[in-house]
């Protein structure tokens, strides 16, 4: 069987998506499975040995760029797919598999695909509260599965694999070669600063584990430098040496590797959080507006934290730098009260 998938564009939510390509590997062993997603998400579809290879999406994220996915259809004709799995809900995402004559084309409505896929499911959103549940349910008959309840359990988790000898290059790339134990922080997120704890938390918390003999590596984009700065700045002088901001200084395959270096890791919720749990990093997950009662780290080695309830759907928040009271109000020394046990745990 050969089997197309059209994949997400976000880091967190092409991590989740690994659930249903391991799912459909343990339903069909034999099954070939292609992705096709935008070209940075290659080094993560690396990863992923239930992926047979990664197709590039060229089109940008809200480009509808109908000849263009026609054409890209018509070339993936000759790959004779059997099947397709559509995993966004836009109308435009599930155009390539149409035109490329797919027979059995899966996903969630969505934005109206009504002809578009033949195997057109209805998603009753309280039945598969979770997004990785959603994904995993396209991997049966929609007759069998009619909630969470219903799939075959456990799930198959997202993992990614790192070698020992590559992590040795990389760290010594990044001169992370340093005796000390490296615990890395994730201080960005995608959508604005609601979902940030704030920076001064993330410096105190560094300073805390630099006493305690560790080394802070920070990670995130480019857009996330000037935090990984401020976190830096915050810290006293003889600590600084301690903590490198690699935010924006690495390819998302170096940062994959430098996290799986790492002791444990302490995150907002974003994509590095999901690579961090695939990773099966002892991790603390820290959330405010956002929820994780839908996108929540997949690991038995994570912990989340969070003061409220409920999803907002804000990306600014109202306290100084649009930080989000209920961040705020998570205090440093309750972060290293939670990571404490999960460190001692990965030492023994």
């Amino acid at each position: 069987m050969k089997i197309l998938v059209i994949g997400p564009s976000w880091v967190g939510d092409m991590m989740m998506s690994q659930s249903l390509y391991r799912t459909l590997k343990a339903e069909h062993p034999t099954a070939e499975i292609d992705v096709m997603a935008p070209a940075w998400c290659r080094p993560l579809l690396a990863r992923m040995p239930e992926v047979n290879q990664a197709l590039s999406m060229p089109l940008g994220h809200g480009a509808l760029a109908l000849g263009e996915r026609r054409r890209l259809g018509r070339a993936l004709r000759a790959n004779g797919y059997d099947r397709a799995y559509v995993l966004p809900n836009s109308f435009k995402s599930a155009l390539v598999p149409f035109f490329a004559q797919v027979p059995q084309r899966t996903g969630w409505r969505g934005e109206m695909r009504y002809g578009l896929l033949n195997d057109l499911r209805v998603l009753d959103k309280a039945a598969f509260p979770l997004m990785v549940q959603r994904y995993v349910a396209l991997a049966y008959d929609k007759q069998r599965i009619q909630r969470a309840e219903d799939l075959p359990q456990p799930l198959l988790w997202p993992q990614l694999k790192v070698s020992d000898e590559e992590i040795a290059e990389t760290t010594a790339a990044f001169n992370l070669t340093d005796h000390r134990p490296i615990i890395g922080f994730c201080p960005g997120a995608e959508f604005g600063p609601a979902k940030r704890w704030p920076h001064y938390h993330y410096a105190r918390l560094a300073q805390m584990l630099i006493d305690r003999g560790y080394q802070i590596a920070l990670f995130g984009s480019a857009k996330d430098h000037e935090a990984g700065e401020q976190i830096r700045a915050a810290l006293d002088d003889d600590a600084r040496v301690f903590c490198m901001n690699l935010a924006g200084e690495t390819q998302l395959e170096q940062a994959v590797i430098l996290l799986a270096s790492c002791q444990a890791v302490v995150s907002n919720d974003s994509g590095l959080m999901h690579v961090a749990a695939a990773l099966n990093k002892p991790l603390i997950a820290l959330y405010g507006p956002s929820s994780p009662d839908f996108t929540p780290p997949l690991s038995d080695k994570a912990k989340v934290i969070r003061l409220i309830s409920g999803y907002h759907k804000i990306r600014k928040g109202d306290a100084d730098q649009g930080y989000h009271q209920s961040l705020i109000d998570i205090q440093p020394q309750q972060v290293l009260d939670a990571l404490t046990p999960l460190l001692a745990a990965s030492e023994e």
